[in-house]
């Protein structure tokens, strides 16, 4: 994890309450374009006691934790995990977003269940997780515009998500880097918006005379990522939802036997 306090960000995994099943950095840091005042995106999946769910209450599925540097030179940092029951779920839900914190190769705590997961992980994609990307490029899309002047950091997501969406289609693969996406697509446009976002920081901005441009981009990508997922050859639906279900079982009695 090259430049990633990753001993600090263990000891925050370390703190939780419940049994960690897995923990990766998503954010800026997976997507390949940090700045200095990034904050570190953690995500992953705990394990509650059976008990949790036989109650008159229903279970605080998720946690979040968020931590403010409390001196110069602490990180700011927000933490997210899910029971391994509802990170499943979401799996089978065509969340492209739960499958790239899964095989986010920026791993801070792991078990043999997470190897596990990442197995039965493949049987959850399907050609529909193409709607999940063209509606989280629109979302971005319309941050971007929305900010006078624009910003950077919307716009790189549009490319991420959209890049991410047509290589999982074409592919059947997880890749949420951009760089590496790039390597690919070969968007001349990428190195300057990641150097600028790196160097700039959050509130990076972009001269309002590249907005042409970027619109013909945008609808230029969608069109491609909608004809990735009508040309995809990925499944109709899932065919994990058996084993998960196993492994779940698994987990459960495993962790608090």
């Amino acid at each position: 994890m090259t430049d990633i306090p990753n001993a600090r960000l263990s000891a925050v995994a370390s703190e939780q309450s419940h049994p960690l099943l897995f923990v990766t950095v998503s954010g800026a840091h997976l997507y390949g374009f940090p700045s200095a005042d990034s904050d570190y995106d953690l995500r992953g999946a705990h394990v509650l006691p059976a008990e949790a769910f036989l109650g008159l209450d229903p279970p605080q599925e998720t946690v979040e934790v968020s931590h403010k540097p409390a001196a110069p030179g602490d990180i700011e940092l927000d933490f997210v995990t899910h029971d391994v029951r509802k990170f499943m779920r979401l799996m089978l839900k065509k969340n492209g977003y739960v499958l790239e914190q899964l095989y986010s190769p920026l791993v801070v705590h792991t078990t043999p269940e997470h190897e596990e997961l990442k197995a039965l992980g493949r049987g959850c994609i399907t050609r529909h997780h193409v709607h999940h990307y063209l509606g989280f490029a629109r979302t971005q899309w319309n941050l971007f515009r929305k900010d006078a002047p624009p910003r950077v950091k919307p716009l790189l997501y549009v490319y991420r998500v959209l890049l991410t969406g047509i290589h999982l289609m074409q592919s059947g693969e997880v890749e949420a880097n951009l760089l590496r996406l790039n390597e690919t697509f070969r968007l001349p446009q990428i190195a300057d918006l990641v150097a600028r976002k790196v160097e700039g920081g959050e509130r990076g901005c972009l001269a309002a005379a590249d907005l042409e441009f970027y619109e013909r981009e945008y609808e230029r990508l969608t069109a491609e990522l909608e004809r990735a997922g009508q040309e995809s050859h990925l499944p109709e639906q899932p065919s994990a939802r058996g084993a998960m279900n196993d492994l779940l079982l698994r987990i459960r009695r495993h962790t608090y036997e």
